[in-house]
Formats: C-alpha cells, structure tokens, sequence
C-alpha cells in the first residue's frame, strides 16, 4: 500500500529533447495543477531552433512548475523533482536539482552512444555519482511500446508518447488528475483517434505504473491555495496581454487592429488576439516589421486603437513610424516583449534590456508613455493601462514585456466585464475655432487644455480636413512650418503631454515602516524580488520593496520614497538601465544588481544580495 505525504509546495522540472514534447507535457500538468487550486508560478525554458541537435546539451528544452498550497511568488529557484528523459537533459539541469531531490530518467536514452555524445566517461546510472539523489530508472520508452503495442500505430508514434507515459508516472506521484489531459488528447488528435487513443493509454500506463512499481512507495498531495473566490484559469504573459489589449478595444469602442510580424517571443499575442474576431478586433500578419508598426499606424490615423508587437529587433525597425507617431500625435501601442540581445542573442531567453531603448531609441525629441507588467497575469491590467494613456493622451505607448512573462504561467482570477474602466472617447466632429474672419474652421492640434490631446479627427469625415505627414507642424493649425520658435513650443508641449500623464503613486510595501534599505524593481524582477524579501523578513530582518510600472512619466512620489531611505537597490536583467534613469533624475544613494544570463534571478540570489546590504550597508 502507498504512503501518502503532505506537502505545502513542490517545483518540478521536465527536460527532454527539443522534440520530447516536455513544453506541452509541463503545460498539461500545469493545467491539471490549475485546477487542484494550487497557487503556481512556471518557467519555460527551450532552444531558439525549431529542431535542436538531439541528444546535446544546446537542444535540452524544459519546463519548471512551482506549485503551493499558499501564494507564491517565482517558478523556484531549485527544482526538487527532474524528470529528465535523456543524459543530455541529466546533465544540463542535474547543477540545478536540490540536494536529496528525486530524479526520474528515461534508462532507454542511457546508451553508450549518448553518453559520450555529451560528455559522460561512464553511465551515472551505474556509477555512484547520483547516490545523493532518489534516482527511478524507469524504461520509459520500451515501457511505452509495450503498453500501444495492441494500438494500430507505428512504433516511432508509439515512443513519441513516451512524454505521455512520464506525464502519467509524474500525476500519479503528486496526486494530479488527468482527466482535462485526456479531455485535451481528444482534440488536439480529433482527426487522428488512433493517435490520440494511444496517447490517452500511454497516459494511463504511467499512472499504473506508479500505482504497481514497487520503487514507487510514497507519492505526495499538495492542497489546494486559499483563494479570493472567483473563477480562475491559469495563464501565461501572451496570452493575459492579448486579452487586456481585446478588453480595451470593448472599454474604449474602439475597434482594434494589430499590425505584427512573427518575431520570438512575441509571436503568441498575434495568435490570440486572432481569436477576438467577434470583438471587432482584427489581425494583420504584415510582410516585415515596419510595414506592420504602418499598418498599426493607419489603423489609428483612421480611428482604431492601433497595435504592433514584437520584440527587441522588431522594435528598432519599427523607430521611425514610432516618430511618426508621436509626431502626428496618435493613440497607438507598441508591445516590446523584450528578449536577450544585442542583434538576435538568444531569441528565446529574457532579458530587460530594451528600457533605454524604449527612452530613446527614436530621432529627435520623440518622448512616449512608458509602462511595464510586473507578472503574467499583470500583463492583462497593463494592456488596458496601455490603451487608457494612448486614447485619452493621443500618444503612442509602449509596453516592455519581457520573455519570463510572456512564456510563464499562473492563475488569474477572470474579471466581470462590467468592472472594465470606460475608456471611451470622442472623435472630433466638426469645426473648433472661427478664424480672423469670423468663420468657422477645424484646428487640428487645438489641445485639451487638461490632456494637450489634439483632437482626433477621422479621415472623411465633413469639415475636418487638415494636414497630416512628418514634417514640423505648426501649431493649432498644423500647416508645414520649418519656424524655429514653432519647433522650440512644439517639441516642448509634446514633452509636457508625456510628463502630464496621470498615473498612480509609487506603492512601499514596507511593514515594520522601519527599514533603511529599499529594493526596487521593474518589470519580472518583481516576483522574485518579492520572494527575496518575504524570505528576508521572515528571517527577522527589516526591509522594503517598491516595484515601478510607470516609467515614462516616473510615478509623482518617486523621489520622495527614494530619499526615504538609507540605500536604494535595483535589481535588473540588463546592465544598469533602470539605475542610469534615476541616478540622472534623484538625488539617492542607488546601487544597481546586474545580471545578463537569459534566465530571471532567483530568490535565493537576491536574498543573499539584499541581506549583506541590510546588514553591512
């Protein structure tokens, strides 16, 4: 008889080949996770080819789910369970596994041949080199053709359920239905029954097998969070996004047009944001880069809420057109989901290193609201934050999302629509101003004398004809004007516009209000510096975290928090942007914590930076 134990949490990793299907197997558990009610933080990590080399250590691709029965707050800094389904997939993730953890591997890969092609002398599962870990060699491939062996399928798709065998072995052990997998199963493979019947079976020869194998003798129960009551779904950054950014276009009336072309790993928000036809939102998969941010552009010109969306090297080619938009002063939205650079890096590993970029990566003076999600299920209220500054301002927006949210998961509670901000706004209908002559006539950058948003003036529409292009326009009027006066008010009011946007006051989270040191964040670095400091003041020790979402214009009481403290720590996944921005604007003692490795911090990283300040200054 199995023994049952309790746990409050759980980080598991799987690892595989590119083409083991680990990302759907961790997305599946993660599903049924979901549904337990456990709290969960993931972490997808694979190469940026299509089909890596197999059976090297480039081509390991993995996902890492955290799941509590409490919240939490990261995917986990170590796992305590890898299942790995190869001696590459051993190797490149064996550094991170926790002392004591549990390793279940495929012995099938375990062959001389792959051994060597990764570097092992000898086979670690017949040496003493994994005796501090709880090691199940499980066969899982022979194990898997076996149990199809009466399905009508090849023996090449047999073994390709294999990750529907470990997946099985794994639920079992933690106490996981499988029931929404099967559900899945049946229609990823509707046109194929044979295939999805096998993997189905595949599925459950896992769970017998964890039931029967004598080396199996405790599985684990994780119970479910306590959660605000609502319905939940599980949710990664892409996806929350393109339902924030389908939300405005219901809170604004707005119909909206995305304008992308696929880029990693932003490519997720134009598949989504398809599926909102019946929205009134529409998809444009453009020939290239600029002529996407174009197309963006037009739709705004012509009275949509205007979207691009791409990442790092997207963005640069979309720079001019991003001018161009804070020249015609229109409502439009730029996603960057940033990614590793510089040039194409590594497409597929985070990093946060487009904020000046964001600031500044545009000719001339061509300021723009600047605003970032903090978590996955964050990037769903910053799409809507998004779109309230760009209609309401008539600006362009950018939106810095980064790889780690897009591609993470966790639960959102799904908002009312009723409770959706009312973002709507008028279109210029008619004349605004009389000229010298007493007659009637439509100034185009006439301003709200409370926003400076121009009116926006819908092509075709009768008495609203004016100029429009990218050359300086004069003001009120916008006639062609090369005036230097003209240019010196006009650069500066579009400046004042950005400076003037209203948005929430910087939040301290600071509970003994006596700490002296301040870790400030941007961006995902906010769950793992939460952890850090959650660890921190359980240990005893006093300090306090500000997380800035507003970053063009800073939050009003900036400066006031930061001269609130002794030391200022900012930790980044760049070389000090964050800390170049405040260092030029405030006077506080602010120390950037740097880090360009493609993966977010950990906790535990963090912890220990942040104690030795706390304790040593």
């Amino acid at each position: 008889m199995n023994t049952v134990r309790q746990l409050d949490r759980v980080v598991i990793r799987f690892a595989g080949d590119s083409g083991d299907g680990m990302q759907l197997t961790g997305d599946r558990f993660t599903a049924e996770t979901a549904k337990i009610g456990n709290d969960l933080s993931t972490l997808p990590n694979f190469p940026a080819e299509i089909r890596a080399p197999a059976g090297t250590l480039p081509g390991v691709s993995s996902f890492q789910i955290h799941f509590a029965d409490s919240d939490i707050l990261t995917p986990g800094d170590e796992p305590e369970v890898l299942v790995a389904m190869n001696p590459a997939a051993l190797k490149a993730n064996l550094g991170d596994l926790t002392a004591g953890g549990i390793i279940v591997v495929n012995s099938d890969e375990f062959t001389k041949r792959n051994l060597q092609k990764v570097g092992y002398e000898g086979n670690p599962l017949e040496d003493d080199s994994l005796s501090s870990y709880q090691v199940h060699s499980v066969a899982l491939t022979s194990l898997t053709i076996a149990a199809l062996a009466e399905f009508d399928v090849s023996k090449k798709d047999a073994a390709r359920a294999k990750n529907m065998f470990a997946l099985g072995l794994v639920s079992w052990m933690y106490s996981r239905s499988t029931d929404a997998t099967e559900e899945f199963l049946g229609k990823k493979f509707a046109s194929k029954p044979d295939i999805a019947a096998a993997n189905v079976a595949a599925l459950h020869a896992g769970w017998n097998y964890g039931e029967t194998a004598e080396s199996f003798a405790v599985r684990y129960e994780v119970p479910p969070a306590t959660h605000e009551p609502g319905t939940y779904r599980n949710i990664t950054g892409n996806q929350a996004l393109a339902w924030g950014l389908a939300a405005a276009g219901v809170a604004s009336e707005l119909p909206v047009l995305l304008g992308a072309y696929p880029i990693t790993p932003a490519s997720d928000v134009l598949h989504e944001l398809s599926r909102f036809k019946n929205l009134g939102v529409t998809t444009v998969q453009a020939e290239d880069e600029i002529a996407a941010a174009g197309a963006a552009l037009g739709a705004a010109y012509g009275g949509a809420l205007g979207i691009t969306t791409s990442s790092g090297p997207g963005i640069a080619l979309k720079s001019e057109t991003m001018s161009l938009a804070v020249s015609l002063e229109l409502p439009m939205i730029i996603v960057d989901v940033q990614r590793a650079g510089p040039s194409t890096g590594m497409p597929t590993k985070t990093e946060q290193a487009d904020l000046l970029m964001a600031f500044y990566g545009r000719h001339g003076e061509a300021p723009m609201a600047i605003i970032a999600p903090k978590s996955p299920s964050d990037c769903y209220s910053m799409a809507l934050e998004a779109a309230r500054i760009a209609v309401h301002y008539r600006t362009p927006v950018m939106l810095l999302s980064d790889g780690y949210l897009a591609n993470g998961s966790e639960p959102w509670k799904l908002p009312n629509s009723d409770d959706l901000p009312d973002l709507r706004v008028e279109y210029a209908s008619g004349f605004n101003a009389v000229n010298d002559k007493g007659e009637p006539i439509f100034l185009p950058y006439l301003r709200d004398e409370e926003t400076l948003a121009r009116p926006w003036a819908i092509p075709g529409t009768p008495d609203l004809q004016h100029r429009i292009g990218g050359i300086e326009k004069a003001d009120k009027t916008g006639d062609i004007s090369y005036d230097p006066e003209n240019h010196n008010y006009m650069v500066h009011t579009r400046a004042a516009k950005i400076a003037g946007v209203t948005v929430p006051d910087l939040v301290v989270d600071d509970p003994n209000d006596d700490a002296e040191v301040l870790a400030l964040g941007w961006g995902s670095t906010w769950g793992p510096i939460g952890a850090a400091c959650r660890s921190l003041r359980d240990r005893g020790l006093s300090i306090a975290q500000a997380h800035i979402q507003y970053l063009n214009p800073f939050p009003a009481n900036l400066g006031e928090v930061l001269s609130r403290y002794r030391k200022v720590i900012v930790p980044e996944m760049n070389l000090g942007q964050l800390s170049l921005l405040l260092k030029a604007q405030f006077d506080a003692d602010i120390e950037g914590y740097n880090q360009v490795r493609g993966l977010p911090f950990t906790s535990q990283e963090l912890e220990s930076v942040l104690e030795e300040v706390v304790k040593n200054g």
